[in-house]
């Protein structure tokens, strides 16, 4: 017999906004600089919400935010790079909390070239990137999960470990 939770003294499942928050903070998250572009607009915004789906074909799953450029620029061109942030460049990540500034070949300040799948900016510093093609879309709540299949991807530091959501100070659930 499952026994209800010590929180819940009424014994009825519930949402208590403060321990689903905790609950939900305990899920391990990445950080991810999510790039995307429709010709001359790219967009480029830190993201936690991102896992891999499926071996064959080869999919991952993103939750963005519906309100943002990302999105608006994701939805138009049905394709997006993530640059995978390491464990040390917490900065980086921190640079695309704010909306992308593109000056020449430099976004928010960070060195970037064009993916060769999908023309998403790739961010040179990071050690490893990969490019997307959506193939579903799920529009619920404040998010939309984009499906996509990988079709190319790159190892710029093969010794590099990733940046955990959990290693910061910021939290992004709940």
């Amino acid at each position: 017999m499952v026994q209800p939770p010590l929180n819940n003294p009424g014994g009825r499942p519930g949402l208590d906004p403060a321990v689903r928050k905790q609950v939900l903070r305990l899920l391990h998250y990445g950080l991810y600089v999510l790039t995307a572009a429709v010709g001359s607009d790219l967009a480029a915004g830190t993201v936690t919400w991102l896992s891999q789906a499926s071996f064959t074909p080869l999919l991952v799953m993103a939750g963005i935010k519906r309100d943002g450029h990302v999105h608006a620029v994701l939805g138009q061109s049905g394709a997006f790079a993530v640059n995978i942030v390491g464990a040390a460049q917490r900065e980086i990540a921190s640079a695309f909390f704010r909306p992308a500034k593109v000056e020449g070949r430099r976004i928010n300040g960070f060195a970037f070239e064009r993916g060769p799948a999908t023309g998403a900016p790739l961010l040179t510093d990071l050690p490893a990137w990969f490019e997307a093609r959506v193939t579903d879309a799920v529009r619920r709540g404040d998010h939309t999960v984009f499906v996509a299949e990988v079709v190319a991807c790159g190892v710029r530091d093969p010794q590099a470990t990733s940046l955990a959501l959990s290693k910061t100070p910021w939290s992004y659930a709940g």
